[in-house]
């Protein structure tokens, strides 16, 4: 077994101070501007450290970020990198998390997540409140995630086996072309949801937004219910919804059928297409 390596309580300039370092606990410290501090390194843990420099943690394995802080000017901190944990960070790096493979974030705040967790697999978010995160979790697959607070907009596209539950998710355009969802007990706020998904599942949700859930394939809702502002909901998709609450409106949904509370308007035109067969019925 290797011992661990303390350095605390110092600070670090320029170009990869610590590259290709193993088995290191870096504690208290300051990473100043430079670049790949800690580049191709493996079994580093970082408590209550600050980050300042660019691309801190490139090509790492078996990496801990406890309690640190990673500023704004510590862009794409980590990428290309395996088996990480980051647990009671704050960070406003742009372009966070990218070709990431087993990755947990428990207990974190990303307050200006602009590109975060792109192409990553293996996602555990847990508890995590995460803003202004424009794409966040694009082309990332097996994710699961409990408790996460998330305003943004393009979130979880062309993504595949999701789960998420106890989360609030406020964000447009949100779930396109992703596949094998399954959404549980969470509120899905924005427009355009969840456009040309495949094997999406909500149970227990609330989603407000117009024009929700269109162009969908094998769509389930159980017990959801919709905002006043979710109109025009199910066009050309194929779903099963039971809707505890009024629906404002359903547009030409293809096949399946729909229950709610009450509809305010059920649009049934000429641009209907085959097979057109969707029952939409009062619950009992």
């Amino acid at each position: 077994m290797s011992i661990m390596q303390e350095i605390s309580q110092q600070d670090f300039y320029g170009e990869r101070p610590l590259f290709n370092h193993h088995h290191v606990t870096l504690k208290n410290s300051t990473i100043h501007e430079g670049e790949s501090a800690l580049k191709e390194c493996s079994d580093i843990v970082a408590q209550d450290c600050t980050f300042i420099g660019r691309y801190p943690f490139w090509h790492n394995t078996n990496t801990k970020i406890l309690n640190c802080h990673l500023t704004v000017d510590c862009r794409a901190p980590l990428w290309y990198d395996r088996n990480i944990v980051m647990q009671g960070c704050r960070s406003e790096a742009p372009k966070m998390l990218r070709e990431v493979d087993n990755v947990k974030l428990i207990d974190c705040d990303f307050p200006d997540a602009q590109e975060l967790l792109w192409k990553c697999r293996n996602v555990e978010v847990h508890n995590t409140r995460i803003g202004k995160a424009d794409y966040i979790f694009f082309n990332s697959d097996n994710l699961q995630i409990d408790g996460l607070t998330l305003q943004g907009k393009y979130s979880f596209q062309y993504c595949h086996n999701i789960h998420i539950k106890n989360s609030v998710l406020n964000t447009k355009d949100a779930f396109w072309e992703s596949a094998d969802i399954l959404i549980e007990d969470s509120q899905v706020l924005g427009e355009y949801l969840a456009w040309h998904s495949t094997n999406l599942t909500l149970v227990h949700c609330h989603i407000a937004g117009t024009q929700p859930l269109c162009y969908a394939h094998n769509l389930k809702l159980i017990d959801c219910t919709f905002d006043a502002d979710a109109d025009l909901a199910f066009e050309y998709s194929s779903v099963q919804a039971t809707i505890q609450s009024p629906v404002t409106s359903v547009k030409n949904p293809l096949t399946g059928f729909i229950k709610a509370k009450s509809f305010g308007e059920i649009i049934l035109d000429e641009n209907q297409k085959e097979p057109h067969d969707c029952k939409i019925e009062l619950l009992d």
